[in-house]
């Protein structure tokens, strides 16, 4: 039987003879120890590289090889045994059936304990999975469908496990064991990651959801955010001359006799706190330190003009030489023409003398009106100089003798607009010759100044006179960068109070320091939607039908002022008048007294007559051409309601301007803007009579044309 296996086996079932069966025997049993031998070798290689386990799955993997490796080094000892026991026997038909039983006895008994262990896991991590997921009622159907998949799919591995026990090829068995451990490893990993959290301090990639940015919330130096409160409503918040301390009786009556029995609020705030600096005299500071600088930011028309010409005058009128002392420097020529009258009125009746220098007189008037020369010497003739930027900077270079070693106040008004006219470098000039070191006996005197620096026991150790900055602005600035260029020491703010709309059942909530725009109280805010071909008809229809006078109507630009002007004065049936740097100093000033003496209606003006100038009795204000800044706009309407009365300002608006112009000034704090809509049957009659007037208009603007030419 077993020579009938043995020749089947090798393909030949019709050879009976008994050498060739020998013969062919022997030649089978040299190559099953060939082949024994072979496997031996290759079961031995892996044995010999010993390599680390990596991972706890890996160690799994090799006990499973070492206990495989052992049968089949068991199984080669035993061949090599019975080779030395007979060299070269006749294999025989029980020794053959043998080897192969205890060969598949072997595979069975490690495919069995594989499949079993296979088991057991899955089973665990199927409980386990069951026990994870029971207290979610939510996925009841979702878990038990999981746990019907895994189970056929662990019936499937073990049909899978029992076909393959079943081939007699080891090379086969060792295969499909090998590839049961990885699936098995494979499995072992994907629990064991399910059960070891993620590592730490890694960003996990997801949940870009749409997020709130916090906005940054600006923060501003301590004296800015939180400055000394002035009372933004002056009708209700008058005090008596009588009651502010320190002011002089000289002054008081001056007051008296001007009409003046109350301060208003910003008056009554920094009045003392500037005679406070100077309650020791101009040559030093209280207690012997430089005073801090004085910062102002009101609302148009709330009196900061007087707030420094009151102190000022006291302070300097116990001066004995005459000597400039204190400087006003104003943006235009208008605003310092009025405040030089306001100092000369003051000052009437004292030693004090007042000089302008603004370009209206020429060069050498104003040296002249500076300095006197006597003897070869040349003697201050000023006490008080009211200036702008350009011409004062002229008179330090060009006018021999004119210093500002003595100066004690630096007044800066309109405070935002002088700032950002620094390029000409008049603040600089200004300091240098304050500081600048004298000739003769100046050079050693008391009166020697240096430039101050930090405060240490060296610097305070020779007294001298401080500089004192004093800023005055409807629209100052918060921006510490810019504040910065004018090197305030110590300064200390004064600013008016915003409150906003409560809410209902609510009181008034004060503003936020960094509201920076402060509107009159009495002022009462329209625009005016229209087209540009209607701007013209609707100040006609103000004036003419409305009777509004008068009127103060603001425009972008010189040629726009004249163009309108024009048109308005050959329309005729309305007294009219420009205001522009067209126009020369003298015909300037004579439309602004025509103005406030009424007789004329409509002044129609560039932004040169918006800062500061306080004209009388502006009852209405029109921004013909819509501003593009709010502080152009703040300084505009700020013509009327001054003092605590009542105005209107107009605003026309193209439908392109509306919606910027409405949020700029709501970001301004602005107390509202009213919407007033001019029916178009209302100009219908004017639209004849305007259609003649612009050719008529054209035939004029070519003549001015050619007339410059000429």
């Amino acid at each position: 039987m077993a020579l009938f296996l043995i020749n089947r086996y090798l393909g030949d079932e019709n050879d009976n003879d008994g050498s060739t069966s020998e013969s062919r025997s022997k030649a089978l049993l040299a190559k099953l120890q060939e082949r024994a031998r072979a496997r031996q070798q290759q079961n031995s290689a892996p044995q010999e590289e010993e390599k680390p386990p990596l991972s706890r799955q890996d160690d799994t993997v090799s006990k499973k090889r070492k206990r495989k490796l052992k049968g089949q080094e068991a199984l080669g000892q035993e061949r090599k045994r019975n080779k030395k026991d007979e060299v070269n026997p006749p294999l025989s038909g029980s020794t053959l059936q043998l080897e192969h039983k205890n060969l598949c006895a072997e595979t069975d008994t490690a495919k069995s304990s594989l499949s079993s262990k296979k088991k057991k896991r899955k089973d665990s991590k199927i409980e386990q999975l069951e026990e994870a997921e029971s207290g979610s009622p939510e996925k009841e159907v979702e878990k038990s469908a999981q746990i019907e998949k895994k189970k056929s799919k662990q019936k499937r591995a073990v049909a899978t496990v029992t076909e393959k026990g079943k081939q007699p090829d080891g090379e086969d068995e060792e295969k499909n064991a090998e590839g049961e451990s990885l699936e098995e490893t494979k499995e072992q990993s994907a629990v064991n990651s399910e059960k070891i959290p993620a590592p730490s301090g890694f960003t996990i990639l997801g949940g870009f959801e749409k997020k709130s940015v916090t906005k940054v919330q600006m923060a501003l130096p301590q004296w800015l955010a939180q400055p000394d409160v002035v009372q933004r409503d002056i009708n209700k918040n008058l005090v008596p001359v009588v009651d502010v301390p320190g002011i002089c009786p000289r002054l008081v009556k001056k007051l008296e006799a001007n009409g003046i029995q109350h301060f208003f609020p910003v008056q009554a705030e920094v009045i003392p706190a500037i005679l406070q600096s100077v309650c020791h005299g101009v040559l030093i500071g209280r207690g012997g330190y430089r005073p801090r600088d004085i910062c102002v930011s009101a609302p148009t028309g709330s009196g900061k003009t007087l707030a420094f010409v009151i102190p000022v005058i006291q302070a300097l009128s116990q001066r004995i030489v005459r000597e400039v002392r204190a400087l006003a420097v104003l943006p235009t020529k208008e605003l310092a023409q009025q405040v030089c009258r306001v100092f000369s009125s003051y000052a009437e009746g004292s030693s004090l003398k007042v000089v302008m220098i603004t370009g209206q007189k020429s060069f050498a008037a104003e040296q002249a009106s500076l300095l006197e020369n006597s003897g070869g010497r040349s003697r201050s003739l000023a006490d008080i100089v009211v200036a702008t930027p350009g011409r004062l900077v002229d008179h330090l270079n060009k006018t021999a003798d004119f210093n500002l070693r003595h100066l004690r106040f630096l007044i800066i008004d309109e405070a935002d607009r002088m700032i950002d006219s620094m390029h000409q470098s008049w603040l600089s000039q200004v300091v240098k010759a304050v500081y600048r070191a004298g000739s003769g006996s100046d050079a050693t005197s008391i009166f020697r100044r240096t430039e101050p620096g930090l405060i240490t026991a060296a610097s305070l150790s020779q007294p001298q006179t401080p500089l004192q900055k004093l800023l005055f602005s409807a629209t100052l600035t918060q921006n510490p960068e810019k504040l910065q260029l004018l090197s305030l020491h110590q300064p200390r703010l004064f600013s008016s109070v915003h409150t906003r709309p409560a809410a209902s059942g609510s009181a008034a909530v004060p503003s936020q320091p960094q509201e920076k725009f402060n509107f009159p109280q009495g002022l009462t805010e329209y625009y005016v939607p229209c087209t540009l071909s209607k701007k013209p008809l609707l100040i006609l229809h103000f004036v003419v039908r409305l009777k509004f006078s008068p009127v103060l109507c603001f425009t972008n630009s010189r040629e726009a002022a004249h163009r309108l002007f024009l048109l308005v004065h050959l329309f005729g049936g309305v007294q009219v008048a420009e205001f522009s740097s067209r126009l020369s100093p003298n015909e300037r000033k004579k439309a602004l007294k025509d103005f406030e003496q009424g007789k004329i209606q409509l002044l129609i003006s560039t932004d040169a007559a918006a800062r500061g100038i306080d004209i009388k009795g502006v009852k209405c204000v029109v921004n013909y051409d819509a501003p593009q800044f709010i502080r152009t706009y703040v300084h505009r309407v700020g013509r009327t309601a001054r003092a605590g009365k009542v105005g209107l300002a107009f605003t026309f608006l193209l439908g392109i301007q509306e919606n910027n112009f409405l949020q700029m000034l709501r970001d301004a704090g602005s107390p509202g803007v009213q919407k007033q809509i001019v029916k178009p049957e209302n100009l219908k009659g004017m639209e004849l009579r305007y259609q003649q007037i612009l050719m008529e208009l054209e035939n004029v603007i070519k003549e001015e044309r050619a007339n410059k030419r000429m």
